[in-house]
């Protein structure tokens, strides 16, 4: 019997958060146990002692420490991420049930 492997992510973003933040350590712009540490301290804030598995509540608290190290580190600001977050909220929210969700077209708030 021929099965597929089970998916390392429940869902593309979670997958694509955390490439991203492989990336950034490993092209220099973070030490991985600053990072580490930060992202400790909000799953703490966050009350995720239950036994984690990476599902949504996990990634989220990843996302917004990655949001707050990379202001923290000056490689953007909290205004921009807001934008953004806001961009990708109205584009998600105005686009058909089914279809890809991108920024193209997207009327920003």
């Amino acid at each position: 019997m021929n099965t597929l492997p089970e998916p390392a992510f429940e869902a593309p973003w979670h997958a694509q958060v955390f490439a991203l933040t492989v990336h950034l350590n490993e092209a220099g712009h973070f030490v991985w146990g600053d990072w580490a540490q930060r992202f400790g301290a909000m799953l703490k804030k966050h009350g995720l002692t239950k036994e984690l598995n990476g599902g949504e509540d996990y990634f989220t608290a990843w996302l917004e420490t990655l949001e707050g190290f990379l202001t923290e580190i000056k490689m953007t600001d909290p205004e921009a991420v807001e934008q953004m977050r806001a961009a990708w909220e109205h584009a998600y929210l105005s686009t058909a049930h089914g279809d890809p969700v991108t920024l193209d077209g997207a009327v920003k708030p």
